[in-house]
């Protein structure tokens, strides 16, 4: 009778810890896949709207990195950290603007994410994928025009070495600055002749030339 009791007592103090766990996937199962009823409801049995996974990503990051537009103004509403840094040190700003989620991007930035946060700025991540729209939103909230990010990339540099002559277009009338240089040495110009793109590398030896 005695080892029934004890066994019965241990079961009880697990199922604390089981349950956690069980919570703790939920959550972040539930932010990958987007489910804002399962994260509301769970928001509303006391789950932490902070919670990270093994990465540091917060719910938001992993909401906005996906691009679930219904979850991240959830999680805004429900006071998450906006600008909370993952492992890498992104935030859910910068991860929407790296994959193109200019919705998301735009709910964020309505909400005050910062831009300038240390590592890579949302505007460098944008400007290098191509993402105009979220070069464009970035810049009309505030974005600073010439930060760089670790190795002194500028999104001028970045849209240069992407390819993108539209985004170099906005980002010289928004005044960037051609004559930065990365940690090697190299301008935006140099970049886009190393990447052999020609346009880019023309409009950026007459910067001060319209675009229109």
């Amino acid at each position: 009778m005695k080892m029934k009791k004890l066994v019965a007592v241990a079961m009880i103090a697990v199922l604390p810890v089981l349950s956690l766990a069980s919570t703790y996937d939920e959550l972040i199962q539930g932010a990958r896949m987007g489910d804002s009823k399962a994260i509301a409801s769970l928001l509303g049995r006391g789950a932490s709207v902070d919670t990270t996974d093994i990465d540091g990503n917060t719910l938001l990051m992993l909401a906005a990195r996906d691009g679930h537009v219904q979850l991240t103004e959830l999680l805004i509403n429900s006071r998450a950290k906006l600008n909370a840094r993952n492992a890498a040190g992104d935030t859910a700003l910068a991860l929407a603007a790296l994959r193109g989620h200019e919705k998301v991007v735009e709910l964020l930035l309505k909400a005050d994410a910062s831009q300038g946060i240390p590592g890579w700025p949302p505007l460098v991540y944008a400007a290098l994928n191509g993402h105009q729209g979220i070069v464009a939103l970035l810049i009309a909230h505030g974005g600073d025009i010439n930060a760089v990010s670790e190795g002194g990339m500028s999104a001028l540099m970045a849209a240069a070495r992407g390819g993108h002559l539209s985004i170099v277009n906005a980002l010289l009338e928004a005044g960037a600055n051609t004559e930065l240089r990365t940690d090697r040495g190299e301008s935006a110009l140099d970049i886009a002749q190393r990447f052999n793109n020609t346009d880019i590398a023309n409009r950026l030896r007459n910067p001060a030339k319209s675009a229109r």
